[in-house]
């Protein structure tokens, strides 16, 4: 299997449910990025480690890691190596005396794991091929994404009335396509409560 070394380059909420965060992977010798949704706690654990802060308590990664070391056993790599409908699939390479296993796991724990041993995350060419996006694709959709909240806020406060029905199907469509459904759920009623008031 042909892969890539990545790296967190970008955690922030994402638009797409609530409670939610996009993860940015980013090649570590190229310029393609590959966005996951992970959940709230794996992506804090992922940020305390980066930024180097120390939990009152441990989390369940550093938990899960003392337990390999006492054990002796250390995480070489993980790899995001493969994608179906949407739902990335990784796995931890761990070793010790007796053996090497592969361990399979969520992209998010792989990576909060990662960062704890200092090992190495890859991602399958195949997986970059399918999901990845390049830096004018990505910045795109950052607009794209930036431009429908603000539109559903000022809908929301105030509804925008030069805005069209044609624009808002527009940017329907768009948030269907990035499965922002929670948006595409807004917009729609917008667009209903219109077409009712305007038959």
């Amino acid at each position: 299997m042909k892969k890539v070394e990545v790296e967190v380059s970008d955690i922030a909420l994402s638009g797409s449910s609530s409670g939610a965060y996009a993860m940015v992977l980013s090649e570590v010798e190229g310029n393609r990025k590959l966005p996951i949704v992970i959940g709230g706690a794996e992506a804090q654990a992922i940020a305390i480690e980066i930024e180097k802060m120390k939990a009152s308590r441990p989390l369940t990664h550093d938990l899960l890691k003392s337990a390999f070391e006492s054990f002796g056993i250390r995480v070489l790599e993980v790899v995001i190596y493969n994608m179906v409908e949407g739902i990335f699939y990784a796995k931890m390479l761990c070793v010790s005396e007796e053996k090497t296993e592969e361990i399979d796991c969520r992209p998010s724990d792989a990576v909060a794991i990662a960062y704890r041993f200092r090992c190495p995350i890859y991602c399958a060419e195949s997986v970059m091929k399918m999901a990845g996006i390049g830096p004018e694709e990505m910045e795109r959709v950052e607009r794209a994404e930036a431009a429908a909240e603000a539109a559903v806020d000022d809908a929301e406060d105030a509804p925008d009335k030069e805005r069209s029905i044609r624009d808002l199907k527009k940017e329907l469509t768009q948030a269907i396509a990035r499965e922002d459904y929670e948006l595409a759920s807004r917009l729609r009623d917008e667009i209903d409560s219109r077409e009712k008031s305007n038959p």
